[in-house]
């Protein structure tokens, strides 16, 4: 049942209206309340209700229920109805979907990654497949190519370095061109005080080769 699983293409060019998200994203994971407030608000006027909101739930998993609880409450005072839809879909379903969507991201790394999950401890490995690439990153709304550039928005936000270097990779790996890549970092870079942005840049040179 793939269908219930984001698109797959190759993203070429970091459109604005792409390029709000991904600043969004970085907001919404690491800014000031009243930050968050305003990007939200400007995302309003430029955004697809239903990729703000895909953008806001995958919040959760990057940087915890309370950021994206405060998101979706500045949301929705701004978009009082909500546009995305409810996951659908049995326990089953939403392995299948996000063992393939981690599958994607991961590329070459992926069996690697589940066995050193596993060895963490089997519930994080679970809890990664069926409710972090499966219900929340294989929903429809927003294409994986872009959820990956969120992700890389809201891992370099946070300081999550680790995470970051991962999904750089999987943001490739989802059919993202590496000179978007470029574009969306240039388009959160100021958010980042400048030594972090520094590492950023420096972290993406490495991962991309140059």
């Amino acid at each position: 049942m793939t269908t219930l699983g984001s698109a797959r293409g190759t993203l070429r060019d970091l459109d604005d209206t792409t390029r709000t998200l991904v600043r969004l994203a970085a907001v919404v994971s690491a800014g000031a309340d009243h930050e968050m407030t305003a990007a939200i608000s400007n995302a309003h006027d430029t955004v697809p209700a239903e990729w703000v909101e895909e953008l806001i739930l995958q919040t959760y998993l990057f940087a915890g229920f309370p950021r994206a609880l405060n998101a979706m409450r500045a949301w929705r005072r701004v978009c009082p109805e909500r546009a995305s839809a409810g996951s659908v879909g049995e326990g089953a379903v939403w392995r299948t979907l996000g063992e393939e969507t981690c599958a994607t991201v991961y590329g070459a790394f992926y069996e690697p990654l589940r066995a050193n999950i596993r060895r963490l401890h089997p519930a994080l490995d679970d809890w990664m497949i069926i409710e972090g690439y499966g219900k929340v990153l294989s929903r429809a709304g927003l294409d994986l190519a872009r959820r990956e550039l969120c992700i890389v928005a809201a891992c370099a936000a946070s300081r999550q370095d680790r995470q970051l270097h991962s999904h750089l990779h999987g943001a490739i790996n989802a059919g993202v061109e590496p000179d978007v890549i470029d574009a969306a970092i240039d388009a959160f870079a100021d958010i980042l005080d400048d030594a972090h942005a520094r590492s950023v840049r420096l972290l993406w040179a490495r991962v991309r080769g140059k």
